[in-house]
This record gives structure tokens, C-alpha cells and sequence, in this order.
């Protein structure tokens, strides 16, 4: 493609945060950037300055900054951000205080609600003095249960204030999935749900918040937030009271934001937990904020006022990225429940009804209504809408051709994409240069992001490891429980000494983006030749028969065949016929290598709970190997749609 799907406009361009901070540094520090390339080399190069930088422009709160911005610089890990330094993140977020709206909230069709600052520092102050009344104090964890409501907002606000550690889980979960987490934490007070609402059914999940309690043993106090019922039944759940009861005894008054180190414990996140145990991954403080002050204003330019959404549960790392969003003075936009409430339309709904300027979701909501044939374009009113973000998996060509021609035309599309293991990105957009189809814009801002081949080498516009070769903020502190580090070192930098390695398939794009191909541990390797999945489900996906796909390699005759398997529309059935096609739909477009040797047809697909198809959970059903935590799944059932198929033994 010759043309970019889109571009800025120069006052658009001249309007941005990039521009005024690229202007920043230039008055700052002498930094002569012509374009993002340029301020993206410096940023690489002059680490230092760059991220003192975005504390200055972003306005940090803190005690105090310190001299010293980067300790043992080349450490990788072990190098030490802004050692002196003295903050504390909630104190961030809640810098405004007046009756705006600081959060709006859609609990698909049942509930709606608008919390102004005011009130939220408000709520936030008497949780606090609870919490602290509770005996909770900096180091101790607060885990929470929760959907994605205001509850969880002031909860993780008021945890953050008092210096504790929030860890969360989504009321999906089942009992021994929340136990796999929580219990390695060791949590002094569980905040619960009473229940939550799934297409327009009630989900009661008390009996679950019992059992749960009832198996942590360190929990002190189980905190429980209406939301389905006015009244909520807490007989027989152990220590167990109402928020509104908790909070009762307190009035809203200034709150003591306790200013902790730089690298002070912020948010226990957990690795998907596929292939095992979850991993416990601890981010501090210091390091998400900056990262996400810089994410959200110079990567996706956000500005005070802006109504920030994004598609996500408690249990996904994107719900942490947008609760920083209040950092940069931007109003929450919270939904809870599915996204194909109102035959799809819901999501488009609320962004009309309630003004969103940028929207976020997963690349595999976009697949979806995409097969829906829905067309925002035409059924809503989006005049404010200026971006939107996807994540979560690849997404692809075709993606942003449909939200080009179906959502808005004039719209700063940016494919991201990071982690839970640095809640943050490595690779985002630009909201000041061309969208190229198919292509995230450009590696993130201080993230010195390359490609690697097998034995260490950098790669130009090949297909290789995602790296990152020089420490950035946002990096884990580590893994609980790992004293050693030994875990955390096994898990990112193994592979390549003294570099990030983080285990996704990609190359960079003669426009300086980055195309990824899928995970690196599901890359098939058919006759030694890698190929990356996403380059199969790309084409497979066009044909209007089938819905989504799942490819894996399996072990075959001294070698690997790739199999495909293919969920289709309802009432239809794979035959000989179809089978050809989407052969030859893959082979027309990608290499003979990809035409998988057998497609077979199944009712589901297993996904995690954040959505991702399990390549490797699928890899090892086939090979009849053990699948170590099927709670990590949303819909672990479906694996046995792939366990001992006839067609795979000949």
C-alpha cells in the first residue's frame, strides 16, 4: 500500500501532547527532534533526561525527585529509577477535586451512574479511614474480587493512598482460579461483588465469595460492594461486611496520601497461568505512573477532560492502564458486562450517549462485529470520537480497513501492544504521523524495542524476537515470592543475556512500525521454517464460513505438521469442499509452507479470560499432556473438543 489509511491534519499535528513536549525538550535540553524517529533515538540514547523529562512535563507529585534518575544504568535487571525519589500514585490521580465527572459507569442495561471528582476523593477518603481503622498499612495486600465498576476504582485509589498492594481478579473467576492467585499474596482485606450482570442475566457469586474466604486464611475482612441486589445476604461468609457499613463511621476529609520510594509495591498482576501456577508479577509505583503518564498523553493524547474508555474486566491489565487515565485529568469510562448486549450495538450506544473520545478494545471485539456487519458509521453519532486503541492480539489489515470504513473515517487508529509482565506497552501509536494498514505505528518512547534472530543478532524488516535492550521504569521489581529472583530472570532474559526478551513474533516496517505475528512460543516451525500464527488466522478469518481459528504445530513423523482448527457459523459443517478453500484462501496469500496439513472443525475455542486463544493449552491436549491450570480459562471445556481426535492419528 502506497497510501496511509490516514493522517493527521497539521493543526491537528501542532495541537498535540507530542508536539508540546517535543518543544519541551527541545527549550529543555537542546534536543533538535525533526520527527519521532529522532525524539524516539534521543529518548533510547539519553534515558536520563528523557524520563526526568516526562516527570517534569507530566507534572509529577512527590515529595521529592532526588538527584539521581537511573542507578546501575546498564543493569538489566538490577538498574534502579529515581532511587531518591518520594511519591505516592493515588495522590497522582486524584489531583482534581471539582464536581466534573471523574467517572461514568454502564453496567450494561441495569445500572448507570456518574461520580463527579469531588465525590470520588470523597469516597475514596472514607475507605481509607476504614482501611486504616482495619489495621491495613504500605506493604500489606487488598485484593480484590470485583467487576469493572466505581467500587473498584476507589478501592484500588484508597489501597494505593495507604501505601498497600491491590491485586485483583474478575468475578468470572472460579473458586480455585482466585485461590491459584490470592492465596500466594497472603491478603489482609478482600473486597468482593455480591454479583454481576452477563447479558442481561444476574450472576450471583456470593457462594463463591464464601468459599473463597473461607480458604484465605490471612483475610481479615471480607468488604463486599452491592451491585446486583439493594440488600446483600452476608450469613456464613467469614469476617464479612457491607461496604456502606465499612465506611459508615467516616466522613470525607483530606486524605493522607502516604509518599512512599519510587519502587514502592503498587499492583500484583498475574501471568495467564496456562502452563502452570500464575505467575505473581510486582509492579511499583514510580514506574506505572510514569509509563502510563507518557502512554496515555503522548502516545494516545489524552488531555484534561477527555472521556477515556476501554472494553476491559479487573483481571486484565488494561484495567490498570486506564485507571491512570485520572492522572492525566481524563474522565473513566467504565462498562461492566458483554459487549454484545443490544445485538452488539451497546458499546456503540454508550460511546454516543455518553461522548467518548477515545475507545478502546480488543482486537477480537473488532473481528467480531466485524462478522456482525456492524456499521457504527452509519447507526451512531460519533462526532467526538478521536481515537481508537486496540490490543490484546495482532489486529489485522482487515481490521483496519473495517474501522476505517465502518467506524470513522477521520480517527487516530493505534494497534498496541505490551503486557501484564510491564502493565504498559512496548510498541503504540503516534498520534502525529500517517496510520499504515496493518501496522503499530512505532515502539514506544524510552523503550529501546528491537527485533532479534535466534542467536542474538539485531534484525531490519525480518521476522524475530520482540526485545528491549536497555532497562525502562515500568519494568517488574520482580516475582512474589522469589526471593532469589531466579524465576523473574528465567522468565524474560534467558534467552538473550542482560536483554528483555518478552516472547512475541514480530518485524519492524520500512515506516519505522512494527508488524507482530503472534506469540513465540506458539510460532510453528513445519520443516524448520518459522511462521507466525497470526499469519494464518489473518487469512483464514476473511471467509465469511468461518468465525475464528486456532492453529497449532504438531509433532509428526520426525517433524511438525501444522493443523488448523476452524469454528464456523452456526449450521454449517466443514466439508471437502471448504476445507480446499480456506487452503487455498492461505496458500493464494501467504506461502505453501502455511497450508495447514490438516483443518478440522470444532464448537469453541478455549481463551483466557482476557480473551486470547491458548495455542499451547491446545498444543498439549493433542500431544495428551497434562494441562496444569485449566482456571485460567474462560471456557475450559473446550479443550476437550481437541482431546484424542481421530483425524490427528494418520
Amino acid at each position: 500500500m502506497d497510501q496511509p489509511l490516514w493522517a493527521p491534519s497539521p493543526q491537528r499535528v501542532a495541537d498535540s501532547n507530542l508536539s508540546a513536549f517535543t518543544n519541551f525538550v527541545a527549550e529543555r535540553y537542546g534536543v533538535k527532534a525533526a520527527n519521532y524517529a529522532e525524539l524516539h533515538a534521543w529518548s533510547c540514547t539519553n534515558r536520563e533526561q528523557f524520563w526526568q523529562a516526562i516527570w517534569q512535563f507530566c507534572g509529577v507529585v512527590s515529595s521529592t525527585q532526588g538527584d539521581i534518575i537511573l542507578a546501575e544504568r546498564d543493569r538489566m535487571p538490577g538498574a534502579r529509577w529515581f532511587p531518591e525519589a518520594s511519591l505516592n500514585f493515588a495522590e497522582n490521580l486524584l489531583r482534581q477535586r471539582d464536581d466534573s465527572a471523574a467517572i461514568v459507569f454502564w453496567g450494561e442495561e441495569q445500572l448507570k451512574s456518574e461520580i463527579t471528582w469531588a465525590e470520588l476523593h470523597g469516597e475514596v477518603s472514607r475507605l481509607v479511614q476504614a482501611l486504616r481503622a482495619q489495621g491495613v498499612k504500605p506493604g500489606d495486600r487488598v485484593a480484590a474480587y470485583l467487576p469493572n465498576l466505581p467500587g473498584a476504582v476507589i478501592g484500588m485509589l484508597a489501597t494505593a493512598s495507604i501505601g498497600a498492594v491491590w491485586s485483583s481478579c474478575s468475578p468470572d473467576f472460579g473458586v480455585q482460579g482466585v485461590l491459584d492467585r490470592f492465596g500466594q499474596i497472603e491478603p489482609k482485606v478482600l473486597l468482593a461483588v455480591d454479583g454481576y450482570f452477563y447479558m442481561g442475566k444476574s450472576i450471583d457469586v456470593l457462594p463463591r465469595v464464601n468459599a473463597i474466604a473461607a480458604q484465605l486464611p490471612t483475610v481479615e475482612k471480607v468488604v463486599v460492594v452491592p451491585y446486583t441486589r439493594a440488600e446483600v445476604p452476608l450469613e456464613g461468609i467469614r469476617n464479612a461486611v457491607d461496604m456502606r457499613d465499612f465506611t459508615a463511621p467516616f466522613a470525607p476529609q483530606d486524605i493522607h496520601f502516604e509518599r512512599l520510594p519510587f519502587d514502592h509495591p503498587l499492583y500484583i498482576l498475574y501471568s495467564s497461568g496456562t502452563t502452570g501456577v500464575p505467575k505473581c508479577i510486582v509492579h511499583g509505583a514510580g514506574g506505572t505512573l510514569l509509563q502510563h503518564l507518557k502512554e496515555h498523553q503522548l502516545h494516545t493524547d489524552v488531555k484534561p477532560g477527555d472521556r477515556l474508555f476501554y472494553y476491559t474486566t479487573c483481571g486484565w491489565m488494561m484495567w490498570n492502564w486506564l485507571m491512570s487515565g485520572l492522572a492525566s485529568r481524563a474522565t473513566l469510562m467504565l462498562y461492566d458486562g458483554s459487549p454484545f448486549v443490544r445485538r452488539g450495538r451497546i458499546l456503540w450506544d454508550y460511546a454516543e450517549a455518553e461522548n467518548i473520545t477515545i475507545f478502546g478494545t480488543a482486537a477480537k471485539y473488532i473481528d467480531a462485529i466485524a462478522k456482525l456487519n456492524l456499521e457504527p458509521a452509519v447507526s451512531h453519532k460519533l462526532p467526538n470520537l478521536k481515537a481508537l486503541l486496540s490490543t490484546g492480539s495482532p489486529l489485522a489489515p482487515e481490521g483496519f480497513d473495517y474501522i476505517y470504513r465502518n467506524i470513522k473515517q477521520d480517527l487516530h487508529l493505534a494497534s498496541i501492544s505490551g503486557g501484564t509482565d510491564i502493565v504498559s506497552c512496548f510498541a503504540l501509536g503516534n498520534p502525529a504521523a500517517p496510520v499504515w494498514r496493518g501496522e503499530i505505528q512505532a515502539p514506544g518512547l524510552g523503550m529501546r524495542v528491537e527485533v532479534f534472530d535466534e542467536d542474538g543478532h539485531a534484525l531490519l524488516c525480518e521476522k524475530g524476537e520482540l526485545v528491549c535492550t536497555a532497562p525502562f521504569p515500568s519494568m517488574p521489581l520482580g516475582f512474589w515470592n522469589d526471593a532469589d529472583g531466579s524465576k523473574y530472570h528465567a522468565a524474560y532474559f534467558d534467552k538473550y543475556p542482560d536483554v528483555w526478551c518478552h516472547g512475541d513474533y514480530l518485524e519492524t516496517t520500512e515506516h519505522g512500525g512494527l508488524i507482530i505475528y503472534g506469540r513465540s512460543d506458539a510460532v510453528l516451525n513445519p520443516g524448520g521454517v518459522r511462521i507466525g500464527t497470526a499469519e494464518i488466522y489473518r487469512q483464514v478469518e476473511k471467509l465469511d464460513e468461518v468465525v475464528e481459528s486456532i492453529a497449532i504445530g504438531q509433532d509428526w513423523s520426525n517433524d511438525v505438521r501444522v493443523v488448523l482448527f476452524v469454528r464456523l457459523r452456526d449450521a454449517l459443517t466443514l466439508d471437502e469442499a471448504l476445507i480446499n478453500k480456506i487452503k487455498q484462501q492461505i496458500r493464494d496469500n501467504t506461502t505453501p509452507r502455511h497450508v495447514p496439513d490438516k483443518v478440522l472443525q470444532v464448537a469453541d475455542i478455549p481463551r483466557t479470560r482476557s480473551g486470547k486463544i491458548v495455542e499451547l493449552a491446545v498444543r498439549n491436549v493433542v500431544h495428551n499432556l497434562p494441562i496444569k491450570n485449566r482456571e485460567a480459562l474462560s471456557n475450559p471445556e473446550a479443550l476437550e473438543l481437541f482431546r484424542m481426535r481421530s483425524e490427528l492419528q494418520n
